[in-house]
């Protein structure tokens, strides 16, 4: 299972790298480290690439040395053999800079070990090589999350979600961002109500979106097309856990992420 939707192509497969992990992950248990996907419309005043529409890409297909090394690279990072991994993953990149899916996997490896900076430049690299990718953004706004810079991670969810508008699990990270790191109520109970009409979750989403009316007065639930496209302007959280007053509200979907598998 490598892409959230089958492919038919190499070529296809290289540029979803990851994807199906990535969804798979999401569609665990959430845990406080990690941060769910939530549909908004890009900011207005958005930056960098994260404001602009995004133009379909088309790769040409890898070749077929280089998706058995992806393969081989996916299996090893499945299997724990982080090192081995990272260093096919490395190579991949290296050799096939326009398929994300290597930078992608490297980023995802360095978070999970901690290392948050070579974590973002890898992500950062991905979205650079493929900006359609939204598993790529989704899992920049995750690291940059884990980072503390609630903002940027809101304008890499934003992105992914301008990538595809039907990607859940952005619209699910972007709820949890607003709500516990940037106090945007309203704005997270759009994105949570977008999450759950696109992913078809009952519980815990449900729940968390009961919460949510519940602090922004009971009022009817907002259209899916009037998630803010940014949060409002005040001063987050110093750290990146959320106030302890919010203990109980759902942890993003990044941390379950364990491979990406398109290259």
């Amino acid at each position: 299972m490598w892409s959230r939707r089958s492919t038919e192509t190499a070529c296809a497969r290289w540029a979803a790298l990851g994807v199906a992990l990535l969804a798979t992950a999401c569609s665990s248990g959430p845990e406080r480290a990690r941060e769910s996907p939530h549909p908004v419309q890009p900011s207005a005043g958005a930056t960098g690439s994260a404001a602009a529409s995004v133009a379909p890409e088309v790769n040409p297909a890898p070749p077929p040395q280089a998706v058995a090394d992806f393969d081989r690279a996916v299996s090893a990072m499945r299997a724990g053999s982080t090192s081995a991994a990272q260093r096919q993953f490395e190579q991949l990149a290296a050799s096939y800079p326009q398929f994300p899916g290597p930078e992608i996997n490297l980023g995802i490896l360095y978070r999970k070990s901690g290392e948050l900076e070579q974590s973002e430049r890898a992500l950062r690299q991905a979205v650079q090589h493929s900006g359609s990718n939204a598993v790529a953004w989704n899992e920049l706004g995750v690291t940059l999350r884990l980072r503390g810079q609630f903002r940027a991670a809101a304008q890499a969810y934003q992105q992914a979600i301008s990538a595809d508008a039907s990607f859940a699990p952005a619209y699910r990270n972007l709820g949890v961002l607003l709500d516990l790191y940037l106090g945007d109520a309203p704005g997270a109970l759009a994105a949570f109500e977008r999450y759950k009409t696109l992913s078809g979750e009952q519980k815990p989403v449900s729940g968390w979106i009961a919460e949510l009316r519940r602090r922004v007065g009971k009022g009817p639930a907002p259209s899916a097309g009037s998630v803010p496209s940014s949060a409002p302007n005040r001063t987050p959280p110093g750290s990146a856990s959320p106030p302890a007053t919010q203990s109980r509200a759902p942890a993003d979907d990044s941390a379950a992420s364990s491979t990406h598998a398109g290259v």
